[in-house]
């Protein structure tokens, strides 16, 4: 019987994308990579800041992300770091965000990229809608709040 949850290794995560985006639904895709990139991906050498995901001829494409080149790669470079990468998603999700995304304000942001146990690279997508500015101020407060609340908490227990 396959596990549901396995246990994973996330190599990069967005932090930028939650702070700029109401994320609403969540999304778990494979992603095509060439060998060396598999490489890079597992040591850690990736970045996902400025990508994007979008749905063009029933596929869906991960743009600028960036994946530095393998270090210990003989011979030349066969790939560009920020080319576009196929994500691999069931129709009826692909069907389900394509209707989404149509909608005025939504868009696919990576969240993770993480290797399941099996080794296998994957990327958790979020449906997203953009935050406005007050939006932003308002949840940085709120987190400032909750900081000091455990602040003054911690002074009472000791």
């Amino acid at each position: 019987m396959k596990n549901k949850k396995e246990t994973m290794r996330a190599v990069a995560t967005n932090r930028k994308a939650r702070h700029l985006y109401n994320i609403e639904a969540t999304y778990e895709a494979g992603i095509v990579l060439i060998g060396c990139e598999v490489k890079s991906v597992k040591a850690s050498k990736i970045s996902l800041t400025d990508s994007y995901a979008t749905i063009a001829s029933g596929e869906v494409f991960l743009y600028n992300m960036h994946i530095s080149l393998y270090e210990k790669k003989d011979g030349f470079t066969h790939y560009s770091t920020r080319r576009k990468r196929k994500l691999l998603l069931k129709k009826m999700e692909i069907r389900k965000l394509t209707g989404k995304i149509q909608e005025r304000g939504y868009t696919l942001v990576p969240l993770k990229v993480y290797v399941s146990r099996r080794g296998i690279v994957k990327v958790e997508l979020g449906l997203a809608k953009g935050k406005k500015k007050f939006e932003k101020r308002e949840a940085i407060r709120e987190r400032e709040i909750r900081r000091e609340l455990e602040r003054i908490q911690k002074g009472i227990d000791k």
